[in-house]
């Protein structure tokens, strides 16, 4: 019994270590094949140190110099719409047309009430320099002429009220009234933004307030276009600290005369402190962005699991700066002479295999001048 026993536990034994054996060669042949896989080919450049104005990096909004919701002023039905949602108007322009038959019929009367009192106030006239009427008379006749002119007035303001005008010119939203609607004093019709300039509203703490001054430029940037860039100066400081956040609000004004940043958009602010700092230069397509670090792909040279020697990519977690048209700083992570992947960095992975081909390079300007600019 003893002797069938061990003979199984040996069996078993060999079993095991013969499926240990073939699962073994299994990893080490797949192992084998993802170090074969092809070189990707990339781009490359030697990074080199340059000297760039320092700046304090926030971040902003951006406000319109000027922006309402345009209103009806009295209550009304709408008789006319004459914009377009979306569309550019001028200062002045109609937007809507309420319905006034009835002012014009006042209109009308409160006219003809006037015509008859100036006639009466040019009899009286007469008769007062004929010595025929009395002078009160004549005071009475005036004022009636006044009232009934002051009311003509009041009724054309009125009809004049019911033509709701652009305040400025701008820039429309969404219409938010209909043809036939009844509107009530005060609600809304459309919002009406000035793009040009505008402004961009940011934070400072309250240690770095210095580099803050009124007339420092400024550059702006935003997520959705990292070449387009905005300059401007800070126009305005706040006279207080935020208790809350310990920042000092600052506002800045920018040209935007192609209407790039709408209110409320998220910025990229840099401040011009006018100090240079020593950095890395790199084009923004060498940055593999990610939320728990940017990176990038240095090249050199590494081993296979067999000892053979190949071409190769370490990722490099790095700290950036600032933006210069196409180039982005990098303050820590590589050092000058270091061969970093410039484009393609979205298929590689750490350890992969590279085969570089400079013929073509990414834009790598700090002043950048697109065709469609």
């Amino acid at each position: 019994m003893a002797k069938r026993m061990f003979l199984m536990l040996a069996l078993t034994a060999v079993v095991v270590a013969g499926l240990g054996f073939t699962k073994y060669h299994q990893i080490e042949a797949a192992t084998h094949m993802v170090m074969q896989m092809p070189p990707e080919a990339v781009t490359t450049i030697v990074t080199k140190q340059e000297k760039w104005p320092g700046t304090l990096n926030v971040i902003g909004t951006a406000a319109a110099v000027q922006g309402v919701t345009v209103s009806a002023d009295l209550p009304g039905t709408v008789d006319k719409i004459t914009f377009e949602s979306g569309k550019w108007v001028n200062a002045g322009d109609a937007l809507v047309e309420l319905d006034t038959r009835q002012e014009r019929a006042q209109l009308a009367a409160a006219e003809a009430q006037r015509d008859l009192a100036r006639i009466n106030f040019d009899r009286t006239q007469a008769l007062v320099k004929a010595g025929v009427t009395a002078q009160m008379e004549a005071d009475n006749v005036t004022a009636q002429k006044n009232a009934t002119e002051a009311q003509v007035g009041e009724i054309r303001a009125t009809i004049a009220r019911k033509t709701i005008r652009a305040p400025f010119s701008g820039i429309l939203g969404i219409r938010q009234v209909n043809l036939g609607q009844y509107l009530s004093a005060g609600q809304a019709i459309v919002p009406l933004q000035s793009l040009n300039p505008i402004y961009v509203n940011f934070g400072v703490p309250q240690q770095a307030s210095g580099d803050a001054r009124v007339s420092r430029i400024v550059r702006v940037t935003t997520n959705d276009d990292a070449r387009a860039e905005f300059m401007g100066r800070i126009t305005a400081l706040d006279s207080i600290v935020n208790e809350a956040t310990r920042n000092v609000q600052v506002q800045a004004t920018l040209a935007n005369p192609a209407g790039k940043l709408r209110p409320g958009m998220f910025v990229q602010v840099g401040i011009i402190t006018g100090s240079e700092s020593p950095v890395i230069t790199l084009p923004a397509s060498a940055i593999n962005y990610a939320p728990y670090g940017d990176s990038v792909y240095v090249v050199t040279d590494m081993k296979d699991p067999s000892g053979k020697t190949y071409r190769g990519v370490r990722q490099q977690f790095v700290k950036l700066g600032g933006s210069r048209g196409d180039q982005v700083a990098v303050i820590t992570g590589v050092n000058p002479g270091d061969e970093v992947v410039s484009s393609g960095v979205f298929k590689l992975r750490n350890g992969a295999a590279v085969q570089v081909n400079n013929k073509v390079q990414p834009e790598n300007s700090p002043a950048p001048k697109p065709q469609d600019s």
